[in-house]
């Protein structure tokens, strides 16, 4: 159920400021703007051209997928937790991903192990590790990848796993859409349709790691907090271009079949022409009927 809970981006705003003026004859819902954003508006920033470049992103899956065709090292460290805080199962490792000649391989340098993370075949035991291990490991030779993603998000997973890993790219780099297949949840994170009205917008200039951005954020207005999903979401998008250089998230949801509340944080760097991924942080706690509960927090640090 973990592949529930990674990742929203924006909804439709309006020009407002902290307290200032507020126009929403551009815009279905409205946003708080800070002096700076309200000063470039003001002197012919495209608001809208930005909302628009936003709600179509492609630059955060872009980072991801460019994973697959350039060489890194990464640390990985995972922690499974017992009811009472205690590590009852880990790995920590060190791996180096090589590409060469259109393919990917994959060494583990280093590697340790507490617990039952793997069965006696070597296999997880734990899904948000095996989710992990779908995303950043790779297991013998892998060749003819691009980091194309026209169209990429609209496969349909065949089987469980499959369309575990569907939803997960939905929610992931599809924030706020409608998500197929999970039970419960109805429109509830549809933040760019349905669920808007139950937030807060707020745009304001920042610098992140030397670049100047305009960060986005959303949060559940006062007395809608049980009705959402996303309790706090931030991005950070760089000025020059728009790409994504940071997300925070924090979501949470409670069904009798399934629950979840996890907090994750994605770092992105610019390596040469591609933007990609520099560590990303996660701390879950979910729940589901076939598989019981799961408490895992993993941090993995990549370099180029």
């Amino acid at each position: 159920m973990n592949r529930y809970c990674l990742i929203f981006l924006l909804s439709l705003i309006a020009p407002d400021t902290y307290g200032q003026k507020q126009d929403t004859s551009i815009f279905k819902y409205p946003i708080k703007m800070d002096d700076v954003v309200v000063s470039a508006t003001r002197k012919g920033w495209d608001l809208q051209g930005f909302i628009r470049r936003v709600k179509n992103d492609t630059t955060f899956y872009k980072a991801f997928r460019s994973v697959h065709i350039v060489s890194f090292n990464a640390t990985n460290d995972i922690r499974v937790y017992d009811k009472n805080g205690k590590v009852k199962a880990s790995l920590n490792s060190k791996t180096r991903q090589t590409v060469s000649n259109g393919c990917r391989t994959m060494q583990v340098l280093e590697e340790k192990t507490t617990g039952d993370f793997y069965n006696r075949r070597h296999q997880y035991n734990y899904y948000t590790a095996e989710l992990y291990g779908y995303l950043f490991f790779t297991i013998g030779k892998v060749c003819g990848e691009d980091n194309t993603v026209a169209g990429m998000l609209n496969v349909k997973g065949k089987g469980q796993m499959e369309k575990s890993k569907a939803q997960l790219k939905q929610l992931m780099f599809n924030p706020g859409g409608h998500i197929n297949g999970v039970p419960f949840m109805g429109n509830k994170a549809a933040i760019f349709d349905d669920a808007a009205k139950r937030y807060d917008f707020k745009l304001s200039s920042e610098e992140y790691a030397g670049e100047e951005c305009y960060v986005f954020r959303a949060v559940p207005k006062k007395g809608e907090e049980k009705n959402v999903v996303y309790n706090d979401f931030a991005t950070w998008f760089r000025k020059s271009d728009y790409a994504i250089l940071a997300r925070d998230y924090s979501l949470s949801y409670s069904t009798v079949v399934y629950d979840f509340d996890v907090k994750m944080k994605v770092r992105l760097q610019q390596v040469g022409k591609h933007l990609l991924p520099m560590r990303i942080d996660y701390d879950g706690n979910w729940y589901v009927f076939t598989k019981g509960r799961e408490r895992v927090k993993f941090t993995a640090v990549f370099s180029y």
